[in-house]
């Protein structure tokens, strides 16, 4: 008797094995894995402007925490364009990250612009492909 449950246990927790790893190589399959090496690789480049250049002087952080609340109080932007990176540096803006289309990619644009001013702005923001 011990034999025949200690078979039917195996067997129980060999197919919950089975099906547990069916269960991971569908859901692998169906969705294409995040890939952002060339955006890493873009930022390790020492001419593109990153967060962590930003001077700590009091006019660039007053702009880009001006730019920031003006985007994020626009309840009509998505999360994508909350979050988007504004890197000032002497006097000029450069915004970074993705968005969900070209309008919102304009409003964020424009909403640095009018703060900073048109041209002090460098707009490296990217439309982030439907899923």
């Amino acid at each position: 008797m011990k034999a025949v449950l200690k078979a039917t246990l195996q067997m129980f927790l060999f197919m919950c094995l089975l099906t547990f790893a069916g269960t991971m190589s569908a859901q692998d399959s169906s969705a294409p894995a995040a890939d952002n090496t060339k955006v890493n690789q873009r930022d390790k480049d020492k001419a593109q402007p990153t967060a962590d250049q930003q001077k700590e002087n009091q006019s660039d952080r007053e702009m880009a925490r001006k730019i920031r609340r003006s985007i994020v109080q626009d309840k009509s932007l998505s999360s994508y364009a909350h979050n988007v990176k504004i890197i000032a540096e002497n006097g000029a803006v450069t915004l970074k990250g993705p968005v969900t289309s070209d309008a919102e990619k304009t409003a964020v644009e424009a909403k640095a612009a009018e703060i900073a001013g048109a041209d002090k702005v460098n707009n490296q923001l990217e439309i982030k492909p439907k899923q």
